[in-house]
């Protein structure tokens, strides 16, 4: 399987709430320090990622917003536009109306209507090579599947005709592990870990995409080895507290309560990743990047994850 950075589409998805957003951003920045030509397009018009960015929102085309990374907003009235210009050589100028409106009712009727102009745009710009890498900020958990596996549901119902011939093309991009892959954000906590190999499950029975990898978000740091947890544990004693505190001239007990309180959290923490780790395909690389501490979103926190990334991928 080809390294991450090196496939041609990469969805990147997770739990509502973990990161994934920032972290499709990071992916965008460290294939861009690369040299690469960067497509990364945010599906649910939040203006989350462009945020991440430090750029002014986006629209359908693609603008460039950092040296070589160009963003775009998905819009399926656009994409129908473009694919009726493009693949049927209508001509299409300003809104396309009552087209617009059929498309709302078959879609009411179909959901997977709109899941085929949002992919099917997708793997346009792939096929066309038009950059180097597209990186998707997917839906989260509880859609995405059904995003992926639109293609592979129409093949199943439309077995002749053009339909058919533009899903197979699609169907044959997504399931190449050398040109496609999913990436699952996540943190380890017992509800995102739940939700990881749940998604990851039905990835592989559900879609054709493989899973390329899983990123675990806010990793907290190891304060202490077991030889300084046994020094900590001696001196959290009442009395030694105490003469401490009266060395110091204050209270420390609140500062060994949240030394404690960071001990407990990262080895609670660490369970959870065993059991994250224990539940996947072993050949399904597990990254880890810290907990950042920073308030503040925009482009600084975003290349500090970028880099983190890059370490974890021996990039």
């Amino acid at each position: 399987m080809k390294g991450l950075l090196d496939l041609d589409l990469v969805f990147v998805t997770g739990k509502g709430g973990v990161g994934k957003t920032t972290v499709a951003a990071a992916l965008a920045q460290l294939a861009g320090r690369r040299g690469n030509r960067v497509l990364v397009c945010e599906m649910d018009r939040s203006d989350a990622l462009t945020t991440q960015l430090e750029a002014d929102p986006v629209g359908f085309t693609p603008r460039e917003v950092t040296p070589g990374v160009f963003a775009m907003t998905m819009d399926t009235e656009a994409s129908l536009r473009e694919y009726l210009k493009l693949q049927l050589r209508v001509p299409i100028v300003g809104k396309i109306g009552g087209l617009a409106r059929a498309l709302d009712f078959v879609a009411t009727a179909a959901p997977g209507v709109r899941d085929i102009l949002a992919i099917g745009k997708l793997c346009y710009e792939v096929r066309e090579r038009h950059y180097d890498v597209v990186i998707v900020d997917a839906p989260a958990s509880g859609h995405v599947v059904g995003l992926l596996s639109a293609p592979q549901a129409i093949n199943e119902l439309v077995k002749v005709g053009p339909i058919r011939d533009q899903t197979d093309w699609m169907v044959e991009i997504l399931r190449d592990p050398g040109r496609t892959g999913a990436v699952i954000v996540t943190t380890p906590e017992e509800m995102p870990v739940e939700e990881t190999l749940e998604l990851a499950g039905r990835l592989s029975r559900e879609t054709v995409v493989p899973l390329s990898a899983v990123v675990v978000n806010r990793v907290l740091p190891e304060l202490f080895g077991t030889r300084e947890e046994a020094v900590f544990e001696w001196l959290l004693a009442p009395d030694r507290v105490a003469k401490i505190s009266e060395s110091v001239g204050g209270d420390v007990s609140l500062l060994f309560a949240g030394a404690r309180l960071a001990v407990d959290l990262r080895r609670t923490r660490a369970e959870h990743l065993e059991r994250l780790q224990a539940g996947l395909d072993r050949s399904v690389p597990v990254l880890l990047v810290p907990y950042l501490f920073a308030r503040s979103e925009g482009l600084r926190a975003t290349n500090q994850l970028a880099t983190f990334l890059e370490e974890e991928l021996g990039t």
